[in-house]
């Protein structure tokens, strides 16, 4: 049988002097990125346990909401290895300039503005093939060297899981919010969810809310919902761990057409129940970062 490992530095009761790894662990403290210096009231995560669950659908979804609020918001996609943001933008072609030695970022409205890894790319295909440090690198120049101007809000749509980026952003962002997990239905989804939800607890942030993406599908001959990938349990785990459940959204060929189209949903307007779902999240969780 293994021996049983030690604890990790990371979680310690501060015994340094009698821990084992508090060489290793006051070494790490000293290396630790220092905050930034922008001028954001409100930064706001918005993270999953794993992928394909719709993240980066509502954090453009809320950029948009934010900004239809007559608020001044930045969207900043740190999903490095694989940038999503510029394409359900219609941003592909675009390249970033500079101005004064800071980067411009692509204004989409008069009160949105964004940036993307894959605005640097020479080639849309072309892959990041990069370490830690290099995108820690990387996300203090998109926070501290953006000619982003005031902003009330900066969105942040992360990769899945807890890894690099999300432990940067947290450990350099001004004026951090809190975040947003988004989830779909199933047990595999939420198991990873779960840790995602106790990431941003241990990081003692606020965990703004619970997003069900993927909650069933109206039928689109009869109107009846069919549980595709089950139902509930986003509300469960939110009931869990005691944070807001911002509601479900329906799958719905629309919202995956108007992603693929640059034409977020939210701004689609219409009766449809996916429509009335969206905007009903939305708008909670505006409330919420609101109040």
């Amino acid at each position: 049988m293994a021996e049983k490992q030690d604890k990790p530095s990371d979680s310690c009761d501060n015994n340094c002097s009698s821990c084992q790894q508090s060489g290793s662990c006051e070494e790490s403290k000293s290396n630790l990125p220092s905050r930034v210096e922008m001028d954001v009231k409100h930064v706001i995560l918005v993270l999953s346990g794993k992928g394909g669950v719709g993240k980066s659908t509502v954090a453009v979804n809320l950029a948009y909401a934010l900004s239809n609020h007559g608020k001044q918001v930045g969207l900043l996609d740190l999903d490095i290895h694989g940038p999503n943001i510029p394409k359900m933008l219609v941003l592909e072609e675009h390249q970033l300039s500079s101005e004064d030695n800071k980067i411009i970022p692509v204004r989409v409205t008069g009160s949105l503005q964004v940036i993307s890894m894959a605005f640097l790319l020479p080639e849309k295909h072309s892959p990041v093939v990069w370490r830690g440090p290099m995108k820690a690198t990387a996300i203090k120049q998109f926070l501290e060297d953006t000619k982003w101007g005031s902003l009330d809000y900066l969105v942040v749509d992360l990769p899945p899981g807890t890894g690099d980026e999300a432990l940067t952003i947290a450990q350099i962002a001004p004026n951090l919010r809190g975040a947003v997990v988004v989830t779909t239905p199933q047990d595999v989804s939420t198991l990873d969810s779960t840790k995602a939800i106790t990431f941003i607890e241990m990081l003692k942030l606020d965990v703004l809310g619970v997003i069900e993406n993927m909650s069933g599908m109206a039928c689109p001959h009869c109107g009846e919902m069919i549980d595709l990938f089950g139902s509930g349990g986003g509300e469960r785990i939110a009931k869990e761990h005691n944070v807001p459940f911002l509601g479900s959204i329906p799958l719905d060929p629309e919202m995956r057409k108007a992603g693929d189209e640059g034409r977020p949903f939210i701004i689609k307007r219409g009766d449809s129940v996916s429509w009335q779902a969206i905007d009903a999240v939305m708008e909670r969780l505006v409330s919420i970062v609101e109040r």
